[in-house]
This record gives C-alpha cells, sequence and structure tokens, in this order.
C-alpha cells in the first residue's frame, strides 16, 4: 500500500510535491449524473489558497482547477474524474541548504531513512500543498452530501495558542465562518487570535491552536462495527492531515472529569424520532451515528518552519545549525479548516455510498 489513497467506494489519490509542476487528484467511484463545475470546486479551493491575507503565507497561488476527465457538460459520468492544479509561484532555491541538513520536526528526516531520497523543495509529498488535492475532491463529497443527503459540515477555528472562542454549536453558520480572516465565529476571540498571529510572525515563530468541526444532518446508523468505526475512520482521516497532533469527538478528554451518571446522553422521542438529551457522545454510539449532530475537535501544532537559528545534523551525522528561509504560515489554522471539512466529507459520504450498495446488493 503507498498510502496515497483514501476511501473504499468513493476513492481519491492525490498526486505532485509541493514545487513540482503541479497537485492533483483522481476520484473513483464518484456517483453519474452529479451537477459538478469548477466553479463549485475553486470555491473551496480559494478558501484553502496561499497569500489571501497578512497572517498567512507571502507564496502566491491562483489554485485554479482543471477538469481533465469524468465531467461533461457540468455532470459527473461515474468515470474518474481528475482535477488538477498548476504550481505557478515555486522557489526551489529557498531551500538549497536542505541538500546536506534536516529541518527540525519536518519530515525530511523520516522521509530519508524511509526512501533513501527525499524532494528538498518543500517537502515534497509531506508538504500541505498537497491538501490542495484533498480540498478539491472533498469540495465533490460536500456538495453531493448536501444535495442528495442534507448534511453540512461546518469546521471553525476554536483556539489560538490560549485564546479560547465561546462558540454555541447549535447555533454556528458556514456563514459566520468567513466574516474573519481568522475563520473563527466568535468575533471578540477572532480580533485576538489576529493580532497574536501577526506578533508571533513579526518574532518569526509560529502559533497552534484547535479546529472544530460539527457535521449536521447525519442519518442514525452509518458505520461499521470493530475496525471500522464511524469515529475510528474520521479520526484516521483527520490525522492524515499535516500538522495534526490530537483528535477527540464528543466529550473526548473531558470525559474523565464526569461520572457515568454525568456522561450517559438520555434517549427521549419527539413525534415518533429518537433523540438524546445531552450529545457527550458527539452523535456516534459504538462507531455508529444516531442521528444527532457530529461534533470533533483537532489539534494542530505550530507550523515547524521558523526563522531563527535551531540546532540539526547533516545527512552525514555531522551537528550543525539551520537558519531557514521560504514562505511559510505563521499559524495554520485559518486555511486548514476547509482541509478539515474536506477529510470529514471523504469519510461521511464513503459511509452513505457504502450503506447505499448494501441495499442494493440485497
Amino acid at each position: 500500500m503507498s498510502g496515497n489513497t483514501y476511501g473504499k467506494i468513493f476513492r481519491i489519490t492525490t498526486w505532485g510535491e509541493s514545487h513540482g509542476g503541479a497537485v492533483g487528484v483522481v476520484v473513483d467511484g464518484c456517483p453519474s449524473n452529479i451537477e459538478i463545475s469548477e466553479e463549485d470546486i475553486q470555491k473551496e479551493l480559494d478558501r484553502r489558497k496561499p497569500g489571501q491575507n497578512h497572517i498567512q503565507t507571502a507564496r502566491q497561488e491562483s489554485d485554479t482547477v482543471n477538469i481533465l476527465s469524468g465531467i461533461v457538460d457540468g455532470k459527473t459520468l461515474g468515470t474518474p474524474i481528475s482535477l488538477l492544479v498548476w504550481n505557478k509561484d515555486t522557489k526551489g532555491k529557498d531551500y538549497n541548504e536542505l541538500r546536506t541538513k534536516f529541518r527540525p520536526s519536518h519530515a525530511d528526516y523520516t522521509y530519508f531513512k524511509k526512501y533513501g531520497i527525499r524532494d528538498i523543495s518543500g517537502g515534497g509529498r509531506s508538504s500541505a500543498r498537497e491538501t490542495v488535492a484533498r480540498v478539491a475532491a472533498g469540495a465533490i463529497a460536500k456538495k453531493i452530501l448536501k444535495e442528495l443527503y442534507q448534511v453540512e459540515i461546518i469546521a471553525y477555528v476554536k483556539q489560538v495558542f490560549d485564546i479560547v472562542a465561546n462558540i454555541n454549536l447549535n447555533k454556528v453558520r458556514g456563514k459566520d465562518i468567513e466574516r474573519n480572516i481568522v475563520r473563527c465565529p466568535d468575533p471578540k476571540a477572532a480580533k485576538k487570535m489576529e493580532k497574536l498571529i501577526v506578533s508571533t510572525k513579526k518574532k518569526g515563530d509560529t502559533v497552534g491552536g484547535i479546529i472544530g468541526c460539527v457535521i449536521k444532518g447525519c442519518l442514525p446508523g452509518l458505520g461499521e462495527p470493530v475496525f471500522d468505526r464511524f469515529e475510528a475512520e474520521l479520526s484516521k482521516s483527520i490525522m492524515s492531515i499535516p500538522s495534526t497532533k490530537g483528535f477527540e469527538i464528543g466529550s473526548g478528554f473531558g470525559c474523565v472529569y464526569m461520572l457515568g451518571s454525568e456522561h450517559n446522553d438520555s434517549f427521549y422521542s419527539k413525534k415518533n424520532k429518537i433523540h438524546t438529551k445531552t450529545n457527550n457522545s458527539g452523535g456516534v454510539q459504538g462507531g455508529i451515528t444516531n442521528g444527532e449532530d457530529i461534533y470533533f475537535r483537532v489539534a494542530f501544532k505550530p507550523v515547524a518552519t521558523i526563522f531563527s537559528e535551531q540546532k540539526t545534523v547533516t545527512i552525514s551525522g555531522e551537528n550543525t545549525v539551520l537558519k531557514m528561509e521560504g514562505r511559510h504560515d505563521p499559524c495554520v489554522l485559518p486555511r486548514a479548516v476547509p482541509i478539515v471539512e474536506s477529510m470529514a466529507a471523504l469519510v461521511t459520504l464513503d459511509f452513505y455510498l457504502m450503506g447505499q450498495k448494501k441495499k442494493t446488493s440485497l
């Protein structure tokens, strides 16, 4: 297994490197006769692209999507969809020093030990540039989920360093996320976060935080027993995003401070529909969705590229120092919001399609 393909029925295979000619994705298993336009995909890519504002990397990429196959006259054919985005603003010379040195907390050393070779320019496949492909595929999954199954996925910045937003999960809406450049629906916290990111950037340092996400409108019954539990697949997909360091669903690690009598989600029936009074389970019980909103959080580390001198080693094992150049985000969270949404969409749609296949086979 190469690790470049994800999904069982709605499958994606991404390709390309950070400073190579292009990045792209092949989407297989997409249902036919779904209306998909370049504008649908571009809208999501524009949320992820670099250089949107002063708290992001200075790299300028339009991230314009090209549909090469699988869609004709605005409708999917049911055949593989190939999407391509050209890299335009590449500066491989910024990484010349890395031919002989490993960057601390990057994938330089591990890729070299695994393959015996590595792409020094921006980290190659280990770069977050690869997520362009995920967002392009995720745009298709999000549209199918919303139009065919009335499922909406909303991610947002919950925390930057020690600044925590006050967010009501029952009231958060997609439009609230885009009202500021931090993508935090709490305007007061967003201003503080922006100020912190700017000051951190000026120091040549970076900062991390937490992204929250809500999947609204999922039917009960998605997920498989034991190894293919809904939250297991969700955590796997989310933790495949670069810079992620933690995942929790529902009450998460907070459950250790609760008694069973406090944590249990009591059932009640309204108009012959079963609900839970609380949602400490995060919409998933026994690995299967229960029909409540699915909510989870993911921790992102500070970006590993900082602009102060660091101790490292050379390929030959000699101690040395490294001072990085290049263009990097001081905080990855605002641009990671559509990436989290995309991975959640890919997981959710895959489970919906698996459920359909079972019904058809009967």
